[in-house]
């Protein structure tokens, strides 16, 4: 297990301010690729995230956070992780005509560089709002949110793009992702916990349409009925080419059906802030890997990587890592005199990707945590 040696001094920026540009694509786009790496369709949340918290609240008292922060969530969340790393990404959702949504669309499309194009402003719709409540490296949350805009944001036809990510739902078909993969586009796919209690792959009518399938460990074991989380993994490669099952603190193991290749990589020992949005960020950086043809351990090593960066700030897309975040990180490891050298080398394609320092401290927050601060700034 790789060792941070402690966080770095912080800074401070207004968003997209010192963020390196780096392309993971370069080496493998033409002139006739589709006009979006990523294409994402879901629901923005404004998320409110309290953190610090020393428990959990306890009923009929009054908690106080040591710190807080705001950020667009729900999709949100995946859709920055991916441009963040220097994917081309296009959004189609539902915004709030309120102060929220305003927020939400400016953050996205100003601060992050995310197409809203397939998007659109819902006049009078209030934006769903979720609060977060961390601490002993878990969440509890709570949301809110009005009847949703009578037509869904997903166009009929879905724009041309290398990758999507969907999340499945048991029991549901969503028409777009059969018809994106059906004009080439590669479908990642995670899912939520089944309320049914069924647990039937049947269920998930759209993972035919999947490339790969991400599921946790529990997740994974429940559909297949494997008693251990890499069993369940080979187990779901009969319907999907491509398995990825997390583990959590032991990191993520994946095996690819086309190649039989198989990977196990551990997690990065970190301490924890936040949780929100974690899961987000390591399919956003397998979906980098993937998508630049890394081998396996490097994709599995890499998100792991961003989504260990992401939980030790505050918030879901706002704690999302880019490039110069992880070269910071990549030079920190190296200076830790105690550093295991085999943990060192798992992490040596990092060396051809990331850019120079181009700023002082790590990590760079991007964006303000309350709404409205710093504007003039």
């Amino acid at each position: 297990m790789i060792a941070s040696n402690g966080k770095g001094p912080s800074y401070k920026g207004k968003a997209g301010q010192c963020q390196a540009q780096v392309d993971p694509l370069a080496a493998v786009r033409t002139p006739g690729d589709p006009p979006w790496d990523v294409y994402l369709t879901g629901t923005v949340f404004l998320d409110i995230v309290f953190t610090g918290l020393g428990t959990a609240p306890v009923r009929g008292t009054e908690s106080w956070a040591r710190g807080m922060g705001s950020s667009p969530g729900g999709v949100a969340n995946m859709a920055t992780a991916l441009a963040r790393l220097g994917l081309r990404t296009s959004l189609a959702a539902a915004f709030g005509d309120d102060h929220y949504g305003e927020y939400c669309w400016d953050a996205l499309e100003q601060g992050e560089g995310i197409d809203l194009s397939p998007s659109r402003r819902v006049p009078g719709w209030h934006s769903p709002v979720t609060v977060s409540m961390a601490y002993e490296g878990e969440r509890t949350m709570v949301s809110h949110g009005h009847e949703p805009p009578p037509e869904e944001p997903a166009p009929d036809c879905p724009p041309r793009a290398r990758a999507a990510v969907a999340s499945l739902e048991p029991g549901k078909r969503d028409p777009w992702i059969g018809q994106a993969a059906g004009k080439g586009t590669c479908i990642f796919a995670d899912v939520g916990w089944d309320e049914t209690g069924a647990w039937d792959l049947a269920g998930l009518p759209d993972l035919a349409h999947c490339e790969a399938f991400l599921p946790n460990a529990q997740e994974a074991m429940r559909y297949t009925g494997a008693t251990c989380p890499r069993e369940a993994a080979h187990a779901l490669t009969e319907h999907v080419p491509l398995a990825v099952v997390t583990l959590g603190a032991e990191g993520a193991y994946a095996v690819d059906r086309r190649t039989g290749e198989a990977a196990e990589v551990p997690a990065i020992e970190v301490e924890a802030l936040d949780p929100t949005g974690a899961g987000d960020v390591f399919v956003a950086g397998f979906v980098t890997g993937t998508l630049a043809g890394w081998p396996l351990a490097d994709r599995l090593a890499f998100a792991g990587l961003t989504a260990a960066l992401s939980v030790q700030e505050f918030g879901g897309s706002l704690s999302a890592p880019g490039w110069s975040e992880i070269g910071a990180w990549w030079r920190k490891v190296q200076s830790v005199a105690s550093q295991n050298p085999a943990a060192l080398r798992r992490y040596a394609f990092l060396a051809d990707l990331i850019p120079e320092e181009t700023a002082p401290g790590w990590p760079l927050r991007r964006a303000v945590p309350t709404i409205g601060f710093g504007r003039s700034a």
